[in-house]
């Protein structure tokens, strides 16, 4: 192997052959038909599977940005014609076909579609009655959106002038078949909506094949008819069946014809509705002024026109009656009113703050009276327990016994009370008290008692 030769990695070269692919004009955009199988939608939103037909297959995937404006649901077996572009999956060094648009293949997915897109939208509430409009019964300006060309808008205008010469008739043209007649009509409906001339939209065409209608199944046109704030009469020429916008529109006529006769009355009808209004407002008037006239005789002959002196005597009287109720009323008012003034003295004399302070003095005298008496009694009270006290005291004071004879003898240094001989020895000093004076004393010898208190036992000397 030469030194100069470069080798490269796996990844490298897929990476090489999907940039040469998708550099290929061929590849870069191509329609391919085809049948799907191996159909599998994943939670992502994107779709996985296989184009096959009798001679080959090819690996497909449609991400779900793509997706999301299919107007059918792929499934198993269904024929497709699809746009999108070929370049190689590096990871696998798998080739596959990348698709970006999708539409049924042959009449039977048309219909698989129009009954998906139908049932879908359904669901979603797009053809509820309770959301469609009423169509003005009068209107002045009529928007047309339709091929400018067809036979459909030469009836429409027709139709209108005929029916209603002082309508303004606004024809947005439009395409009705092929690619583009989908946006275009939708971008008609946006376009007038946003003008906001007209009071009530025609959008249709003329009859013709399943796949001429068909841009009148497409969701795109479905929606701007049913989000329009201009109620709109749909007017595809197809008697037999319905397309999605005659179920999204306020209104749905057979023809374009038909459409115009539904947008706007007849001007010969309006004519004999004057006639028979202008009729009737002529009759009511009549029946008026007759009912005013007898009533105008009857107040003629009333008896207050006649002899209006007769109600002011009815009136004077009634005048008085009502004087001696108000004279009778104000007396026993005033009569209710002193009584209650009368009570209402009262009791702010008894509330006088006088009154008031002349009473809390006395309960104030009477009260110091009682806790000068009470204090007295207790104070008589302490004086007796303190002097039974004192004669408590007095008799269990030591001088009463020391006045009995009784002696207190004392350990000289150390002042301690001598309870017992074995506290001195002879030759201490003691001091001896006396009810009327001090003894200072020598032991000169010890003498202990018996067990009686009696004799002597021993003695220390």
């Amino acid at each position: 192997m030469s030194q100069q030769q470069r080798i490269y990695s796996i990844k490298e070269i897929n990476k090489y052959i999907r940039m040469k692919m998708e550099s290929d004009s061929l590849l870069s955009e191509v329609w391919l038909r085809g049948e799907i199988s191996n159909f599998t939608h994943h939670s992502s939103g994107h779709m996985y599977f296989t184009l096959k037909d009798e001679g080959s297959r090819m690996k497909s995937i449609m991400f779900a940005s793509y997706n999301q404006r299919l107007p059918f649901i792929p499934k198993e077996g269904t024929r497709v014609v699809a746009r999108g572009y070929i370049s190689v999956y590096e990871r696998d060094g798998q080739y596959q076909f990348y698709a970006t648009q999708m539409q049924p293949d042959g009449i039977g997915s048309l219909y698989l579609a129009y009954e998906q897109l139908k049932q879908r939208l359904e669901r979603e509430g797009l053809f509820d009655s309770a959301r469609k409009r009423a169509i003005p019964q009068y209107p002045k300006v009529i928007g047309v959106v339709t091929s400018p060309t067809g036979a459909a808008v030469r009836d429409v205008v027709i139709t209108l002038r005929r029916r209603y010469p002082a309508v303004k008739i606004v024809v947005y043209p439009v395409l009705v078949q092929g690619k583009g007649a989908a946006p275009s009509v939708v971008k008609a409906i946006r376009d007038l909506n946003r003008m906001n001339e007209a009071d009530v939209l025609i959008v249709g065409r003329g009859g013709g094949s399943l796949e001429e209608l068909w841009a009148f199944n497409e969701e795109m046109v479905a929606r701007a008819i049913a989000g329009s704030r201009i109620p709109v009469i749909s007017a595809v020429g197809h008697e037999t069946d319905f397309t999605i916008a005659d179920f999204a529109a306020d209104l749905r006529a057979a023809t374009p014809t038909a459409a115009a006769e539904l947008a706007v009355p007849h001007v010969n009808e309006l004519r004999a509705q004057l006639v028979q209004i202008r009729r009737q407002l002529k009759q009511g008037l009549l029946r008026l002024s007759q009912r005013q006239r007898e009533r105008l005789m009857r107040l003629r002959r009333s008896p207050v026109l006649v002899q209006p002196k007769r109600q002011l005597v009815q009136h004077m009287t009634r005048l008085d009656m009502l004087e001696r109720r108000l004279t009778t009323g104000l007396q026993r008012r005033s009569h209710i009113q002193r009584e209650r003034l009368g009570r209402m003295s009262q009791r702010l004399a008894r509330h006088n703050p006088q009154e008031q302070l002349i009473y809390a003095k006395r309960r104030t005298d009477s009260a110091r009276r009682q806790l000068e008496l009470r204090m007295q009694q207790i104070l008589r009270q302490k004086q007796q327990q303190l002097g039974f006290g004192l004669k408590q005291l007095d008799a269990l004071s030591p001088l009463k016994v020391m006045a009995r004879g009784y002696s207190l003898v004392y350990d000289e240094p150390e002042q301690q009370l001598i309870k017992s001989i074995n506290q001195v020895a002879p030759g201490d000093t003691i001091k001896v008290n006396l009810q009327d004076g001090q003894l200072q004393c020598n032991i000169w010898s010890i003498e202990e008692a018996d067990n009686d208190g009696e004799g002597s036992k021993a003695t220390r000397a």
